[in-house]
């Protein structure tokens, strides 16, 4: 392949260190009010800012490349989001590594060709996975652990030129627009990379941020709230049975949780439901309208169920509900209203909520369907696919 090629896969090897929570990625700064960071810094690719603008970045002379192979270290529970990315020809020819659907993704733009493949094993499973990029003629390789994972040819009727300028290198996140993608796709990812080593190089990247967020040592499936922030969405996109009313169903070590869990409230109305965790006293409290309803046993599932004249609670897998008569319009509140989750919604729409949630959501499922927090309007100290174990 064209020189263009060993640049991109040359360019795409990344070393990063395991870290604690807590750790801090030292770096200088660069006279243009952007942090350097070594190209060996641990980073965590959900860290607060523009979702598809890249956390780190880097520019380096095609001259000064030789490598045409590259590895790193990736861990997520996130079925999709932007890895890495690569260009030449300021954003021209272009190189875009993601997951859809937990599977590896590689788009590529070079000259007349546009490549979409995707294939390979799942790699949302939470374990360290070593990613390989290399060029093999005409071939662009991905290998995941050491096995064969993805392979894309190409060929250009085009008289191959001898690039030239700069090839720049971004990781979670593009430097280009979004439009131009082939595979749309959502790039917020709750993940991290580690342990490389870009282009045998020990060039500099700049960091979109003044501190990179640290990633822990030890995850586990779930949605993690610090008690900053909380997710929201409009209940009008769940499906509402008129029968069975509406089905909600909460996952985790709920004695471990302090805040509010969820709460829905129509514009203007007062609050419907609220679902109160207290630490101290290890008990979760449900509050609708003027009636509460305590919970002390310990338990790690919660199923509360709307339905037009009555309140149902299951805990874990007990039989025995408890159930609540009410004559509040509930799912009339539900068709126009809003769910949030890890915190209390407030009085008006431009009201932010308070008394966050801290603590860790396992699973959480509307109408049988898992909540993906991607999709809401969230705070980005939410971690939506992954918890400290």
């Amino acid at each position: 392949m064209a020189v263009f090629w060993k640049a991109m896969a040359g360019g795409l090897l990344l070393s990063l260190s395991l870290t604690l929570l807590g750790w801090r990625v030292e770096g200088q700064g660069n006279g243009r009010g952007k942090k350097e960071v070594s190209g060996g810094a641990t980073v965590y690719l959900g860290q607060d800012r523009d979702i598809w603008r890249p956390l780190i970045h880097t520019t380096v002379n095609l001259s000064e490349i030789s490598s045409i192979k590259s590895s790193f270290q990736f861990r997520t529970f996130d079925p999709e989001g932007a890895v890495f990315y690569g260009d030449t020809k300021n954003g021209n020819d272009w190189f875009v590594l993601s997951l859809k659907d937990g599977i590896p993704l590689m788009q590529i733009s070079r000259e007349d060709i546009l490549v979409s493949v995707a294939g390979g094993p799942k790699l949302n499973d939470g374990q360290w996975h070593t990613l390989e990029v290399s060029n093999q003629e005409m071939f662009v390789i991905l290998e995941v652990d050491g096995s064969s994972g993805l392979v894309v040819g190409m060929q250009s009727k085009q008289t191959q030129e001898v690039l030239s300028g700069e090839l720049r290198l971004a990781v979670g996140g593009i430097l280009i627009d979004k439009d131009k993608m082939i595979v749309p796709f959502q790039p917020q990812m709750d993940g991290c990379v580690r342990e490389g080593n870009w282009l045998n190089l020990s060039m500099p990247w700049e960091a979109e941020a003044e501190e990179l967020w640290p990633c822990y040592q030890n995850v586990q499936p779930g949605s993690y709230f610090p008690g900053t922030g909380f997710a929201i969405f409009n209940t009008s996109v769940f499906h509402l049975d008129a029968d069975d009313g509406v089905k909600v169903e909460l996952w985790g070590d709920f004695s471990k949780m302090d805040g509010t869990i969820l709460s829905i409230k129509a514009p203007g109305q007062d609050l419907m439901f609220a679902l109160v965790a207290n630490n101290n006293t290890k008990e979760v409290t449900l509050i609708f309208g003027e009636e509460k309803i305590s919970l002390k046993e310990t338990f790690k599932r919660l199923v509360i169920t709307f339905q037009t004249d009555l309140l149902k609670v299951l805990k874990d897998e007990d039989k025995s509900k408890t159930t609540l008569s009410i004559n509040l319009r509930c799912l009339t509140t539900w068709r126009g209203g809003r769910l949030a989750v890890g915190g209390l919604l407030g009085e008006s729409e431009d009201d932010v909520g308070s008394q966050f949630l801290t603590g860790c959501l396992e699973k959480v499922q509307v109408q049988g369907k898992d909540l993906d927090l991607d999709l809401a309007v969230k705070h980005m100290s939410i971690s939506s696919h992954s918890c400290p174990a």
